[in-house]
């Protein structure tokens, strides 16, 4: 099946749209999964690291975690996170929870730690009533595309690294796209336990009054991508220099070059407009299931007019 939305790389469409050629219920569709679970792979190399599936017989988030672990991929565990999201069953989660006025900018997922997801699941359980589409773009494109406008700032980039900070609260704020508070952050209530698993992660914690201030890297902000033997734009730069509603922190002073120098805004500005005009926005059909490889595409969400039901499940 062919989009109007889907861009060409390299001879192949992005992303790759997979149809069934006649019906069937979900416990045949599963095995079919396992049984081409080579072939697909095969499908996720060729298209830059995406497939949507379209129109299959899964309808809910049981349906949904049985696609994942028919994959077979191992779980990651979302620790180190602070996205604002809950378990709904199994392996199982909502996709962000920030409120649906608000845009999430694109970003490879926990691209601020070390233990980062290598695929992510999405599945539309309910789709949007407008809008609420989640666009994806090619990281090795984006990264090119920086690099020919800014060499100077990618040549930085590459040589120092970046360093993330974020001021996190004891609490819940239900506004930030990433509000969850260090102790659902870490999974804990104690201040010790969190401090070990933030450094399994390269994290350092500075405890304050009224919270903790997270320290991560220096970080690759540029890797590679082995399997397709190219660079990639790996890193929430870009996302840290958004609008989004966290009173807690400047966006400007979240992300630093790993020298401790500051990046300059008017061309992180000026790459957001690369994503922008580089991306695929495919509006969301109940019972899609979109796979991405983490490592080379990013992904966002719009916003939307509710109702709006996308699940998502991470793997190493």
């Amino acid at each position: 099946m062919q989009l109007p939305q889907q861009k060409s790389d390299g001879g192949h469409l992005f992303p790759a749209v997979l149809c069934p050629n006649q019906q069937s219920d979900v416990r045949i569709f599963i095995e079919e999964l396992k049984h081409h679970k080579a072939w697909l792979e095969d499908v996720v190399l060729k298209h830059s690291g995406a497939i949507l599936l379209r129109g299959f017989p899964v309808e809910t988030a049981s349906d949904f975690n049985a696609v994942v672990e028919a994959f077979g991929y191992e779980e990651l565990a979302y620790v180190g996170a602070s996205a604002s999201r809950t378990n709904v069953l199994g392996r199982v989660y909502t996709a962000n929870e920030s409120p649906p006025d608000q845009k999430i900018p694109f970003h490879h997922e926990m691209a601020h730690v070390r233990a980062f997801p290598s695929k992510l699941f999405f599945f539309c359980e309910e789709e949007p009533k407008r809008g609420g589409e989640t666009p994806i773009v090619l990281s090795h494109v984006v990264y090119q595309r920086i690099k020919d406008r800014f060499p100077e700032f990618v040549e930085r980039l590459e040589e120092h690294g970046v360093v993330y900070t974020r001021v996190m609260g004891a609490g819940f704020d239900r506004l930030s796209p990433v509000g969850r508070g260090w102790q659902l952050t870490f999974s804990t209530e104690d201040k010790s336990t969190a401090e070990e698993r933030a450094a399994q992660l390269g994290m350092k914690l500075e405890w304050m009054q009224d919270g903790v201030k997270v320290v991560a890297g220096p970080m690759e902000a540029i890797r590679v991508d082995k399997t397709r033997g190219r660079k990639v734009w790996f890193n929430s730069v870009l996302s840290r220099f958004t609008s989004w509603k966290d009173f807690h922190n400047d966006p400007q002073k979240t992300v630093l070059f790993g020298d401790g120098m500051p990046l300059p805004p008017d061309i992180v500005y000026d790459c957001l407009k690369i994503l922008d005009e580089e991306c695929v926005t495919i509006p969301w059909q109940k019972g899609d299931i979109l796979l991405l490889d983490n490592l080379a595409v990013l992904h966002a969400r719009q916003s939307f007019e509710p109702p709006r039901r996308i699940l998502v499940s991470l793997c190493k």
